[in-house]
């Protein structure tokens, strides 16, 4: 600060910035730790291992995700309107069949992550993950 030619007395000009930078510090923090934390995950209900019963599998569907983001059921080459009809019907299906998903390792999480979702909100009771000893390089 140049007070070279200002008297003692004189008033000074210059806002006191202090307390400004600690209320802006208090906000900040208050908003750092209100701002809820963000999850991208999809909640699948595991299986526990106490089964009460144990039914023997009538069929098996096989859902695959290729690199590109293809989907195949059963090696056939599907859409999404169509998977969701294909999970709706397995859902209702009684015996359930079981839902085999193999997604490729280098296929995007974002396309995997939606079809998940697209299985739980189908309601697919019995689904199983494959190929994933694909996984352990990764």
């Amino acid at each position: 600060m140049a007070t070279a030619n200002i008297p003692d007395d004189a008033p000074v000009g210059e806002i006191n910035t202090t307390p400004l930078i600690d209320v802006m510090l208090v906000l900040l923090i208050m908003f750092i730790i209100t701002i809820p934390i963000q999850s991208h995950s999809v909640p699948i209900d595991l299986p526990t291992g106490e089964s009460p019963e144990v039914r023997p599998v009538t069929e098996r569907n096989k859902l695959v995700v290729t690199r590109e983001g293809a989907m195949l059921w059963n090696g056939a080459v599907i859409d999404r309107p169509v998977l969701r009809t294909l999970l709706q019907r397995v859902a209702a299906s009684e015996p359930t069949p079981e839902l085999q998903f193999e997604p490729d390792p280098e296929a995007r999480y974002e396309i995997v992550g939606d079809i998940l979702a697209e299985i739980k909100r189908a309601n697919v009771a019995s689904m199983g993950f494959v190929g994933n000893e694909r996984y352990a390089g990764f």
